[in-house]
């Protein structure tokens, strides 16, 4: 059965991804368990793991919560005690911000969208000036294209700014991004270990410029090229990720552009329209492909 004792998923919201991993791990013997961990308990001074009712020293506890601060809190967690989680603490901190990742990702040379962190009115609209109208802001935590404004001008600026500054201080960090010139479409790749397993073209719906399937967003196959699977493996690599959804945009005259790496990934719509086989290649890394 490899070297997994037992493997446990990790979940606040039970979506299509999780249900495929538990099926697939079923199918390769695994002893797994699905944790809803809304409902777990950590004493932090006790040295015993919170979820193991036996002793397996070789369990391994795949996070795939959706919130990002239950997420990187409980991994902390778990790691603190000496337990395996994938993603790791430091690749989920890193990646499940989008700042934090930009600065990973420039740092290893990987090319990304053009992008300014301000933190004031003044200072967002110098950085618009400089980025240009249209340009795009984003919360530096975030999914499914939640909180993701368009600004088309100093006008819009200045009423989107407006709104923010009475939210959460999470989103007074202005994250802001070029809007990039490309095709009605992004690029969603998978990376499982040092291999891309799936990757598709994810369009925009007729009335949106976003392209998550959230949003009603349309899937086609995208061929997995030798220069899109080398610039995904280095960007899984940049954020410490070992599994993870790398989100590239084609630009008319720079090429690929990263702007997004996600440690907890969903792949629905990539298994059906270009691997069926994900999440089955996803366990059988967990379960052969790490060292020790």
């Amino acid at each position: 059965m490899g070297r997994i004792g037992r493997l446990y998923i990790l979940y606040d919201v039970v979506r299509w991804e999780e249900k495929a991993l538990y099926q697939a791990a079923l199918r390769k013997g695994i002893d797994v368990r699905m944790i809803d961990t809304k409902d777990i308990l950590i004493d932090l001074n006790n040295d015993s793991m919170p979820i193991d009712d036996g002793n397996y020293d070789s369990s391994i506890y795949l996070q795939r919560c959706v919130s990002y601060f239950r997420s990187i809190h409980l991994t902390a967690a778990l790691e603190g005690k000496g337990g395996r989680v994938i993603n790791t603490l430091l690749c989920s901190l890193i990646a499940g911000n989008k700042l934090f990742a930009h600065t990973a990702l420039v740092k290893n040379k990987i090319d990304t969208p053009k992008s300014i962190l301000a933190f004031t009115q003044d200072g967002v609209l110098k950085a618009l000036e400089m980025l240009g109208y249209p340009a795009v802001l984003k919360p530096t935590v975030g999914s499914w294209g939640r909180l993701i404004a368009l600004i088309s001008d100093r006008h819009a600026a200045e009423a989107i700014i407006e709104d923010r500054e009475h939210m959460s201080p999470l989103y007074q960090v202005y994250y802001l991004q070029e809007y990039v010139k490309r095709p009605p479409r992004d690029i969603r790749a998978i990376v499982v270990g040092d291999r891309v397993v799936g990757a598709i073209y994810r369009y925009s719906a007729s009335d949106t410029w976003k392209t998550n399937m959230a949003l009603g967003g349309r899937a086609e196959a995208c061929p997995i090229t030798k220069e899109l699977e080398d610039i995904c493996i280095r960007a899984c690599r940049a954020v410490n990720g070992t599994i993870a959804g790398v989100d590239l945009m084609e630009d008319e005259s720079r090429g690929l552009l990263v702007h997004e790496v996600n440690p907890t990934t969903e792949f629905k719509n990539v298994a059906k329209v270009s691997n069926p086989n994900i999440a089955d290649e996803m366990i059988e890394y967990i379960e052969n492909g790490l060292d020790g």
